[in-house]
């Protein structure tokens, strides 16, 4: 069984960061209807989206918003009347 190595700082990313960079959009989707379904931050923390929000987090903190921060952000935005338009 092979593991992935994700770069933490620097350099070109890696295909398989890239790869999950790519699919961000899908991870932040996710979360949205997680927290529409009324997901308790328990229950999120468990899921697959959060563990590579978190990891694309780790690796570009400055380009990708921590999970926490975003789960924060979707409740504010739910709990407004409605979830914000995309961006």
């Amino acid at each position: 069984m092979s593991t992935k190595a994700y770069p933490l700082t620097g350099g070109e990313p890696s295909p398989d960061l890239q790869d999950l960079a790519s699919r961000y959009g899908t991870y932040r989707r996710a979360m949205r209807m997680l927290v529409l379904e009324g997901k308790s931050l328990r229950n999120v923390q468990r899921t697959v989206c959060w563990e590579q929000l978190a990891l694309l987090h780790g690796c570009r903190p400055a380009r990708f918003v921590a999970p926490e921060a975003l789960y924060q952000q979707l409740c504010r935005e739910s709990s407004a009347g409605g979830v914000a338009p995309k961006r």
